[in-house]
């Protein structure tokens, strides 16, 4: 398996770090300094799954009355000839079309407190078709790299950390980002459609996929030529239109002459054994992570790179200041982020290199978090290639980044 490998590797690259700092550079507090960030990643880890038990709670309690009062079921029936093809293991109108659909939504407008819970519920929900149990359903892969590739619209975090560090023009990543994210779910998609023989060349298909990038080119136009709109957009319109999903949810369930509060209730129940159930993947992925940075490893990854790039005879390496921002975004956010405003800082917020650094922080999902995270929740055990699938999608979208980047901030 790709994620036990990657896991074990990390940890023996630090190790191995470690020793060549303590023999070689003397380095007596190395160790130290690993230790304490392993331990400071078990209690991140912990911490942050109390932090999703109560959005887990919310939402699956919400998606619970929309499934009561057939609201899943509609939306099911919207998206049922595109996902039916795309998705052929699952039956016509299943819950977990309507699911996924809400997921794919909320990481569009980048309402990331919602997206999660209704993912996890969409993963219950594909489970519960899976024939082996510890073993990736195809339905539950495409789900994931679609997931993994975090198409955006609307980068509400990033445009908010732009704005709070003084940019002259937060809002100046918004087009390189949309298009970065969406190249990289189309690549992550026909990774996953060559390997399930799905044919993307089906009318359904392309009419779907057609309008939505006639639908994304459309949104791009109008935000290129009234820039203004997109803090109301990000901050106003895509709250409202979460607020009225969970409106419309309960005028369905009145309608219905369902009991809200306790099918509510019902459904939140199950949010905190989902949180539970996560923390060991959690833990096992973030302090990986983290002993491999606290061991100085990824610095000494890009020094390499930097040389091996100044043999090559490649000059143009400013990229590089940016790159370990889209190397730590597969595993870890909050990291990634870290190293962002790393950069804003060292290199100023209108910089090239932190332009490039908020592309690669919004173009691209936490992989390897996403992949523990849902796969943990309902216990699979063999990923098969749904690791690769989300890695081909982030390195689409790391080289896509870099050439968008000199097209748009050079």
């Amino acid at each position: 398996m790709l994620l036990n490998r990657i896991w074990i590797g990390l940890f023996l690259i630090a190790m191995c770090m470690g020793l060549g700092k303590l023999v070689f550079w003397h380095d007596f507090q190395i160790f130290d300094k690993m230790m304490r960030s392993l331990f400071d990643a078990a209690k991140d880890s912990f911490d942050l799954a109390l932090m999703l038990t109560g959005a887990l709670c919310l939402w699956l309690g919400v998606m619970q009355i929309g499934e009561k009062a057939g609201a899943i079921e509609k939306l099911s029936k919207l998206v049922s000839p595109l996902f039916s093809r795309l998705f052929p293991e699952i039956p016509k109108n299943h819950p977990a079309i309507g699911s996924m659909m809400m997921n794919f939504s909320a990481n569009m407008l980048g309402l990331d407190n919602a997206a999660t819970p209704v993912g996890l519920k969409a993963m219950q929900q594909l489970q519960e078709l899976n024939p082996d149990k510890e073993r990736a359903s195809n339905a539950q892969i495409m789900f994931l790299v679609i997931n993994t590739a975090g198409l955006t619209i609307i980068p509400v975090s990033i445009l908010a950390y732009r704005s709070g560090a003084n940019s002259a023009n937060p809002s100046e990543v918004f087009l390189p980002i949309l298009l970065t994210t969406f190249f990289a779910t189309l690549i992550g998609l026909i990774y996953v459609a060559i390997r399930q023989k799905i044919n993307l060349f089906d009318r359904v298909i392309l009419l779907y996929l057609g309008s939505i990038t006639v639908f994304l080119l459309a949104l791009l136009s109008w935000f290129l030529y009234h820039p203004e709109d997109i803090p109301f957009f990000s901050n106003v319109i895509g709250n409202l239109l979460l607020f009225a999903v969970i409106i419309s949810f309960i005028l369905l369930g009145m309608r219905r002459k369902i009991n809200v509060y306790e099918t509510f209730v019902e459904g939140a129940k199950g949010g905190f054994q989902v949180a539970i159930s996560i923390v060991p993947f959690l833990v096992a992925m973030l302090t990986a992570v983290a002993v491999f940075r606290a061991s100085g490893a990824l610095e000494a990854l890009f020094d390499g790179i930097r040389y091996l790039l100044g043999l090559a005879g490649i000059l143009t390496t400013n990229f590089l200041d940016a790159l370990p921002v889209a190397f730590m975004k597969p595993f870890s956010g909050s990291g990634a982020r870290s190293l962002m405003l790393d950069v804003f800082k060292t290199h100023g917020v209108d910089s090239f290199e932190a332009k490039l650094a908020a592309t690669f922080q919004g173009s691209s999902d936490t992989t390897f978090y996403i992949l523990a995270v849902y796969f943990g929740s309902v216990g699979i055990k063999n990923t098969r290639y749904a690791a690769a699938g989300g890695l081909i999608a982030d390195i689409a979208g790391i080289i896509i980044a870099i050439f968008i980047a000199y097209l748009f901030y050079k």
